[in-house]
């Protein structure tokens, strides 16, 4: 292991019951910050409601640490923003937030327009698919920032389950962190090797930093924001959390392999002197008249860092 690595390790990996949440909410009255916490979703009525309703109970209602909650819906064809709604979220479409700007498909274009939509100085990201949820992950996550001045961004770790026709495995999920996001780290981006879950959906960082950075679309969303703020801060403003076992629906792996194209994709166009890669995969399937080839586009469009857009949206003159 790395030296560089080995230190950060020790320095910067932290279990999520250090802090409790009335203990941070003097630490955010102190520093006079505000949380906003932010889950994008697309057709998760089964499980959005709960994650909100716990939040607000306990982090809103409870124990004011957190001071907003948004759901940002990307043209849900199911009642998840009603259920949203209902559980006490402010729920805002993503086709609503920078009309201008248009609309991509991807969970990062949800992440990139929720720094338009909220107004926290910290922000907490997570996904809507969990089951079992725990508030206290947000604890965990906003404890380094809210403690630590020189952290800006917080990543969780985890178990992750897998359900199998045989059962739950314990510890079976992260398919692609294992088989494609771990090695492209260790290879080209060695200082970062230490994330234990560098794809989780579960983190935490500044406005400040995050608005500083472009957010990929699709998948990749995640593996750039690493690449993206150390590049920006440095590996010692970078942290991770262990927040115990997260529980989540899992995709087909063919879904998985389309993933991992986006995934591939934001990692090479992060790569100096390298040539724009080819957007398709192709994939096959078994018909009764034999292998069929299916194309899909996995290419991923580059939202460009808020701050900039904040500048342009100032600027007199500008075009509507």
């Amino acid at each position: 292991m790395r030296p560089d690595v080995r230190r950060w390790l020790h320095h910067r990996t932290f279990t999520a019951d250090t802090w409790r949440a009335a203990d941070l909410v003097a630490a955010k009255r102190a520093r006079g910050s505000t949380v906003s916490v932010v889950l994008p979703a697309l057709d998760e009525e089964r499980t959005v409601g709960a994650i909100v309703a716990a939040i607000r109970g306990t982090l809103v209602e409870a124990c004011p640490l957190v001071d907003e909650v948004v759901v940002i819906d990307s043209g849900s064809s199911d009642r998840t923003a009603e259920v949203a709604a209902a559980a006490g979220a402010r729920v805002v479409s993503a086709d609503a937030v920078l009309p201008r700007y248009g609309c991509r498909p991807g969970k990062g274009e949800a992440l990139w327009k929720s720094l338009h939509a909220t107004s926290g100085d910290l922000l907490v990201f997570v996904d809507s698919d969990l089951i079992a949820f725990d508030p206290g992950f947000v604890v965990g996550l906003l404890g380094p920032l809210l403690t630590d001045p020189g952290i800006g961004y917080v990543k969780a770790l985890y178990d992750r389950p897998l359900t199998t026709t045989d059962g739950i495995v314990p510890s079976g999920g992260g398919r692609v962190t294992e088989l494609l996001a771990r090695p492209l780290l260790n290879a080209f981006w060695p200082e970062l090797a230490g994330f234990v879950q560098p794809l989780s959906g579960e983190y935490a960082g500044r406005r400040e930093l995050l608005e500083q950075v472009p957010f990929v679309s699709g998948y990749g969303v995640e593996l750039g924001l690493l690449v993206d703020l150390v590049a920006l801060t440095g590996l010692d403003a970078l942290a991770q959390v262990d927040l115990g076992t997260r529980q989540h629906s899992h995709q087909a792996d063919a879904a998985l392999g389309r993933m991992a194209g986006q995934i591939l994709q934001t990692a090479l166009a992060r790569r100096p002197g390298g040539a724009e890669p080819d957007r398709e995969l192709l994939q096959f399937l078994r018909t009764a008249d034999g292998l069929e080839g299916v194309s899909w586009d996995v290419g991923v469009v580059e939202r460009p860092p808020m701050r900039s857009v904040r500048d342009a949206e100032r600027r007199p003159g500008r075009r509507s």
